[in-house]
């Protein structure tokens, strides 16, 4: 409302300034037509036409004027095309009259005062509208000077000049440009929107002293790569923030990709808050512990460490098959906590004499089992995989840490183990139940922990996105109505932690995800953030469910109830009794056929017989989908969202 009535207000004193300026143009033409002196006019009656037509010249000038948008336009902003509309507005309006007074009206009038009117009228209107910028840029410079930073442009070509005609007329840049080198000898000495052109390169360092630079931004996005090297070498030696700015030429050619231009950040495709733990309150209980995290060089892993670590344990020990992820998390806590006791060591949790040393050598107070297969297609084309790292590693793992005193066991579950549809979910679902049993036969409190998606971790949809979208696309979604629970990885780590703090043994926690996200527009959503128009710069493909894949997960079974706990996000399902004894007969039984590696279908019925709610394959070979959807490829287009 506010700004409406100033958007009026705005309007209302143009007008008045135009209509004052068509009477002074007017009556100044007439002078100047007789050399600037009232007494050479030789007729009273032109003096009676100009002043007798002056209400219609405000008239048609106001609605030229209009016409033209000189109403509409953001003066702020006022550039050329600004300025053409003026000229013609102006030009139109003399012309007009002189048709509608000397060839319609038939009054006497020198013709040469149109000439002069025109004149007069477009350096008053110019006047009037270029000062109101100019006073503009004054005043919000005025008020942000003391907070800007004082910048360097390298580049006085298109790229420099519209950094610098943004950092000059917006209000939002807190940047101060206070000169610009280039090379061109020619441009050295001239001046761009008032920033002088200092010197080529050699001068950088000079002038970062002489106008107290903060921060260097090179605009050259024609530049070669080497010449660009060569100058940052310099700028270094400044000791000033650098910058590069990719340029329009660099987008054309699709030399500047997506995360260049802007890095999304993950958070804002939630569409919710991201949940804040106090882990401090509650994170006591690794304190003076020895605490292992199999596949700590993970997405899940390596932040379950880094949370960690923060809160003093005894010793901290990661464990994972994958030695770059796990040099990379143990690099990266020995630069943040120096003083953390550390041990990085390289193993399978299938390894059963692995297993056995180093809970023989350490004697881990508590154990967070991260380490797992989790691709569901990967695992839908080798289920014995799924079975010997998931299962038989959850069940050679469980039975270390009850044989070596382990005081607590956390293992990361899925909500994919909830009436699963692929082996993948299955194998987890297994995983829950060999938790539940070893809690009834050892001193150990064994939990697990059910989440569901996490935006950002290794072989997530989001980091499968952003390459779809540097790559110009497109973007490949299963399924229009493909929905998923998502959070982000501190978030999902911090309600691990603190479901382990409330365990008690043999619980399985399900942690709220919030309200579920539709895949489709996950992805409209990235590519938007990213700069692009779905649909148009960035094309989005359906390419139909993969093997194992449902359109919704589900964090709870019929049978089981929800109980609540301390944190309202994180809840406790009822365990579902089944028979143990038998239970480990088939899993005797499948450890032997995971280790045949051609028959698959044997493997998925015996994991059917231990999880009845386990949906297999078809007899066509396909899994349970959505049969209001034909599943076939196509194009998606924006009438669909």
């Amino acid at each position: 409302m506010i700004k409406s009535r100033q958007l009026i207000i705005r309007r209302i004193g143009l007008i008045l300034c135009d209509t004052l300026s068509v009477i002074v143009a007017t009556f100044l033409a007439l002078i100047a037509r007789f050399d600037f002196s009232i007494s050479e006019i030789p007729d009273r009656v032109y003096i009676d036409t100009a002043v007798g037509f002056l209400p219609y010249s405000v008239i048609i000038t106001l609605i030229l004027f209009w016409l033209f948008h000189l109403y509409q336009s953001l003066w702020e902003y006022a550039g050329a095309p600004e300025m053409f509309s003026i000229l013609g507005a102006c030009l139109c309006s003399a012309v007009i009259q002189m048709i509608i007074v000397n060839l319609i009206l038939h009054w006497i009038y020198p013709r040469s005062c149109y000439v002069f009117f025109g004149g007069f009228l477009l350096a008053f209107v110019a006047v009037t509208r270029f000062f109101y910028r100019v006073f503009r840029t004054f005043i919000e410079k005025r008020v942000s000077s003391a907070k800007s930073v004082n910048v360097m442009i390298i580049g006085a070509g298109d790229a420099g000049n519209t950094l610098i005609r943004e950092m000059r007329s917006s209000s939002y840049i807190e940047k101060n440009a206070m000169c610009v080198i280039d090379d061109d000898r020619s441009k050295i000495g001239n001046y761009i929107h008032g920033v002088k052109v200092v010197g080529g390169r050699e001068d950088i360092i000079e002038n970062a002293v002489k106008y107290d630079i903060d921060e260097i931004i090179i605009a050259m996005p024609t530049a070669s790569k080497s010449t660009i090297r060569d100058i940052l070498e310099i700028c270094k030696q400044t000791k000033c923030e650098l910058k590069t700015l990719p340029g329009m030429y660099q987008l054309v050619n699709g030399e500047v990709n997506v995360s260049q231009l802007r890095k999304v950040d993950i958070a804002d495709l939630l569409g919710r808050d991201q949940v804040k733990i106090d882990l401090d309150s509650i994170m006591g209980y690794v304190s003076d512990k020895v605490i292992l995290v199999t596949g700590g060089g993970g997405s899940i892993g390596s932040e379950l460490c880094r949370q960690i670590a923060t809160h003093r344990p005894k010793q901290l020990i990661i464990f994972d098959i994958y030695e770059n992820s796990a040099y990379a998390i143990q690099q990266e806590l020995v630069r943040a906590y120096p003083d953390l006791d550390l041990k990085v060591l390289i193993g399978s949790v299938r390894n059963t004499n692995r297993l056995n040393s180093i809970f023989e050598k350490y004697h881990p107070d508590i154990v967070y089992h991260a380490a797992a297969h989790k691709h569901v297609p990967l695992m839908e084309d080798s289920p014995n995989e799924a079975i010997k790292n998931n299962v038989m590693g959850t069940w050679k793992l469980a039975e270390a840490a009850s044989r070596h005193g382990t005081k607590r066991f956390v293992m990361i579950s899925t909500d994919k183990a909830v009436n699963p549809t692929n082996i993948m979910g299955a194998s987890k679902r297994i995983c829950e139940m060999i938790v539940q049993s070893y809690n009834h036969k050892s001193d150990t409190e064994f939990v697990a922990v059910r989440f569901g998606n996490v935006l950002g971790s290794n072989g997530s949809v989001i980091p499968l996105f952003k390459k779809q979208i540097e790559a110009g696309g497109p973007v490949t979604v299963t399924h229009p109505n493909i929905i998923r629970y998502f959070m982000t990885i501190p978030e999902a780590v911090s309600l691990v932690l603190q479901a382990g703090a409330y365990a008690k043994g043999g619980e399985i926690f399900v942690l709220e995800m919030g309200e579920p996200v539709r895949i489709l527009d996950l992805a409209i959503n990235l590519i938007r953030l990213s700069g692009y128009v779905p649909g148009e710069d960035i094309q989005i493909q359906f390419t139909g469910l993969r093997p194992g894949e449902k359109l919704y997960e589900e964090m709870l079974m019929e049978e089981e109830g929800l109980q609540d706990t301390a944190n309202s996000r994180i809840h406790i399902g009822k365990p579902i009794e089944f028979d143990e004894e038998e239970f480990y007969k088939e899993l005797e039984i499948v450890n032997e056929l995971s280790k045949d590696e051609t028959d698959d279908e044997t493997i998925r019925k015996w994991v059917k017989k231990m999880v009845p709610t386990y949906q297999m394959r078809n007899a066509d070979g396909t899994l349970p989908i959505d049969r209001t959807y034909d599943n076939k490829p196509h194009k998606w287009e924006p009438t669909n969202d």
